[in-house]
Parts: C-alpha cells; structure tokens; sequence
C-alpha cells in the first residue's frame, strides 16, 4: 500500500503537525510507504498531480475540512484512486454526512484496513465547478463571504456573521427548471445539497444522500424566530425539523435562474456572481473508502 497525503496546513486554523507525527510512526510501524503533499494556495492543482503522478498511490488520504475534500476529489477524477476523509477542519461537515471516525488517528487506520469502498457523487456546476457538500446562494453564502475575510476561524466566528446576515435579510426571485417542471419562488437562500446538514449539524433537508445519484435544491423562503429554534434542535434530532418554511426538489440535473447575479459559494469556498446556474450529477465521480458504520451504505 502506497498513501498519499493531501494536507491544507490552515483549514479551520487547526494545527495539523501533530497528527502527522503520529500517521508517520503508524505508516512505518506497518511498513506502509507514504508521502506527504501540504497545499500553499499557489498552484496546488497541477502540484497534486504531478505528486500523484510520481509517486502512483494505491490511496489517497485527504487532511483538512470540507475544501480538502473537495479539492482531493476533484484531483481523482477519472483516475480510479480511492480516497479517505481525515476530519481535521473546522466543521468536517462531509466527514460527519459519511460517518467518518472523528478522531483523524482512528479515521486512519480505517483507510489502511477497510475494503469498504463506494462511489461518491459529485456536482458538477457551470460546466466548471465542483462541488461534493453543500452550496448555496443567498443568506449562508453571504455569511460565508464575510466569515472568509476574517482572520479568526471557528463556530464563534460563523455564529457573529450569521446574526449580523439575519439583519438586512432580502427575499429575491429565484426559478428552476427540472425533471420538466419550473417551479419560481421568492427566497432567502437557496441550497444545493449532495447531503443534507452543513458542518454546523443543522440539516436543510431529509432526502439527501451523497451517494445515491441524484441531489436536492432546497429554496429557503422564510427565517424566522421558530424556524430558528427547529434549526437548531434538529441538529440534535431531526424530527424538529421545520420542512414548512422551503420547498425541496429532487433532481438530476436543474437550471437556476435569478433575478440577477448572486453570489454562490460550494462547499465553504465563495466562487462568483452568477444569474443563471446549471447543475449537472456526477454520479459516483470519487472511489471513497468507508465503513459499514456509513448509513448511506449499510442502508444499500
């Protein structure tokens, strides 16, 4: 077995080093050979693929948040490499959609002995962008926009810009088109979901499965105080669920359309201004290696 680790050094402001103290003595305690690629913001696509190319891993081992994840992903692609979560960001909202082991060294030597390993679905945006998580338009995108500038990392600070978000919320006009229907509505946000919660725990919807085929759009319609307070108990239990304030449509493919362009952000990375966006399913695009403590596939 040959492991190659993808590692964001800043994701969540976690200090990675001494986790990789501890995979390396595991890796050469068990005589499995590794090498080590740490991201730096310049260049890191073609980077990771010359490491790949080189070193020809037999797994990949994916360190960080929902953005390295992401980004180690889409560095797989095509390429029949199976990859594995570390929950090592500040939220690891997929890790915990996937029932990875929330401790990074136990989530390890899941990937080194499981031969659990599925297909992960992937969207594919504007015929550019990926996205494996959660993205959205509208009130969490903008939360997300600030939070990103900010030089302080953690739920504290999503918390500040989410109640400073609540304050000028503005419905705008969003359509969508599919499965042959368009549906248009008035909106706070809306939400693409390859899964169902974001990495705070709260969830947008029940349906969602990320490795099922297909995703949800979920149009928010309304915030307000007991739409709140459902939100935050169904973190805990999903049965507080508020399922009255949005619309949820399950699809294969979708075209949004706004009323102008609006800022989309994929899986905690802000992206652009869009006015119309299309979404395309990439249905099991990732190998990902797992375990039957995965619902989505002891469910199978």
């Amino acid at each position: 077995m040959k492991l190659l680790f993808v590692v964001n050094p800043i994701s969540g402001g976690v200090d990675k080093e001494p986790f990789l103290i501890e995979a390396r003595a595991l890796c050469i305690n068990y005589g499995v050979k590794y090498e080590i690629f740490k991201t730096t913001g310049t260049n890191d696509e073609a980077e990771v693929q010359k490491a790949i190319d080189a070193f020809k891993p037999t797994r990949v081992v994916s360190i960080g948040g929902d953005g390295t994840t992401l980004f180690t992903a889409i560095a797989l692609l095509n390429l029949n490499i199976p990859m594995g979560i570390i929950p090592l960001g500040s939220a690891n909202g997929m890790a915990v959609e996937l029932s990875v082991n929330l401790n990074p060294l136990e989530a390890l030597k899941d990937i080194l002995m499981s031969n659990v390993i599925e297909g992960l679905d992937m969207l594919l945006i504007n015929d550019k962008h990926y996205t494996m998580h959660i993205g959205d338009v509208g009130l969490n995108a903008s939360i997300v926009e600030a939070y990103e500038k900010d030089e302080n990392r953690g739920m504290a600070t999503y918390a500040k810009y989410f109640i400073e978000a609540l304050k000028t919320l503005s419905p705008f006009k969003v359509t969508v088109n599919a499965n042959g229907k368009t549906v248009s509505s008035h909106v706070l946000m809306t939400a693409i979901c390859n899964a169902r919660k974001y990495g705070t725990g709260v969830p947008l919807n029940k349906l969602s499965n990320p490795m099922d085929g297909q995703f949800e759009i979920v149009l928010i319609e309304e915030v307000n105080f007991t739409s709140l307070i459902k939100a935050g108990l169904s973190k805990f239990d999903e049965q507080f669920m508020d399922d009255q304030s949005g619309q949820v449509i399950a699809t294969e493919s979708a075209e949004i359309i706004f009323d102008k362009p609006r800022l989309l952000q994929l899986d905690g990375e802000v992206i652009d201004f869009y006015k119309e966006i299309k979404i395309e399913m990439l249905k099991g695009a990732v190998q990902l290696i797992s375990t039957k403590s995965n619902t989505y596939i002891s469910a199978k």
